[in-house]
């Protein structure tokens, strides 16, 4: 077959695009398009980074820990802010994200957010965004309306 045709020239480099973008398709991306994996948060007020955050599935949950903080005034913070087990725990190795479950519309929903600067818990959505570079959370009381979104961006 000529994929270079005399009057239709872009015929060919079409065809090339097609089949670079199937081989290159679903299951080279699959996994960027999975939440797990290690992410960096924003801070809210400052817009610098603020911690790194490992997420992981088991059982068909996600979870999510912290494992560094960035710019820490204490190299090993507690959480004083903390309620019941985590009271006064470290919160590097913190689990702070628990029992998401994968929704069809490609939301992570039915689980929770800790925030462990205010010790607060928050009913938790997740999606992943911007081809896998992003991770919306969001956070919110009651109804999702009711909350707030931060944007993680990936790490590893």
């Amino acid at each position: 077959m000529n994929l270079y045709h005399r009057n239709r020239p872009w015929l060919g480099l079409s065809a090339l695009i097609v089949v670079l973008h199937l081989t290159s398709g679903p299951s080279a991306r699959a996994g960027d398009l999975s939440p797990v994996g290690v992410w960096e948060t924003i801070d809210d007020n400052t817009n610098k980074a603020k911690s790194h955050i490992q997420i992981w599935a088991h059982k068909g949950h996600l979870y999510g820990r912290v494992i560094k903080l960035i710019d820490s005034p204490e190299p090993n913070p507690l959480c004083d802010e903390c309620e019941g087990k985590n009271h006064n725990k470290p919160i590097i190795g913190m689990i702070i994200m628990w029992q998401l479950k994968k929704e069809a519309s490609g939301w992570w929903k039915g689980g929770h957010i800790m925030d462990p600067e205010n010790g607060k818990t928050y009913r938790c959505k997740v999606r992943v965004t911007n081809g896998g570079r992003n991770l919306e959370v969001r956070g919110y009381i009651g109804i999702s309306l009711l909350g707030r979104t931060q944007v993680w961006n990936r790490k590893k």
